[in-house]
């Protein structure tokens, strides 16, 4: 069952980077869409489950905590490439932050494997549960890594090969689950980091892109389009 996850996983990254190289004549609409996802993400996936994870070990407050943590250390990160990168040149920065929020989707990806891993140690029907929010935003994933490779002045070649780190990173998560088991308790707290560092991705970064780049009301729709779609997903995981 995990091996099939685990490739299924995988195929779902893959699918999302793929359509957003084959469709990148309309690149601006699919980076709303993205801005949508990754807040989405963070919304309706990321903070429930910090929170009920979490909050079984810790405090909200302590919780709350450490997802600001995550929002203000990926802004910490972020402005310290942005000013080193302003003692080279531009481009150098821009693809500095791209790898970065790359790399960061990356993580997030390997944490989303161990998550499912962690959910099949408890039961069935846990993991289950969690394959299918993370399959649903394992798409978006892949959208969103060759998106912001793409945008911050990256290759086709470049974002190619982050979508393949990408797509491996759940399975390698996956499998490392069967060979030791995470505290829940740390796991709340490290989807809590992950969840404010997809906050201030969406809300201070591909956002402003969207708009900046096509200031029209139907760049907002597909964005709220994104983050409804994550909802409606997770939503109905949970059924």
């Amino acid at each position: 069952m995990l091996i099939l996850i685990a490739f299924a996983a995988f195929a779902a990254t893959l699918i999302g980077g793929s359509f957003a190289l084959r469709f990148r004549d309309q690149l601006h609409l699919i980076l709303g869409f993205s801005a949508g996802a990754v807040v989405g993400v963070a919304f309706f996936d990321l903070l429930p489950e910090a929170m009920d994870v979490g909050s079984q070990h810790h405090s909200v407050a302590t919780v709350a905590l450490f997802v600001a943590l995550g929002f203000l250390t990926y802004l910490v990160l972020d402005r310290l490439v942005f000013l080193h990168s302003h003692e080279e040149d531009d481009e150098s920065h821009a693809h500095q932050r791209g790898a970065f929020g790359a790399s960061t989707l990356s993580a997030h990806s390997f944490l989303d494997g161990i998550a499912i891993g962690i959910g099949f140690q408890t039961s069935a029907a846990v993991g289950l549960v969690i394959t299918a929010a993370v399959l649903a935003h394992d798409f978006s994933d892949g959208i969103n890594t060759v998106n912001l490779v793409l945008r911050n002045g990256g290759t086709w070649k470049q974002a190619f090969r982050w979508l393949l780190v990408d797509a491996l990173a759940p399975v390698v998560g996956i499998a490392a689950t069967m060979f030791y088991k995470v505290p829940e308790a740390a796991l709340g707290l490290v989807l809590a980091v992950f969840a404010g560092c997809f906050l201030y991705l969406g809300a201070a970064d591909l956002i402003p892109e969207s708009h900046h780049r096509h200031p029209r009301i139907a760049t907002t729709l597909i964005t709220i389009l994104g983050a409804g779609v994550i909802y409606l997903v997770v939503w109905a995981a949970a059924l």
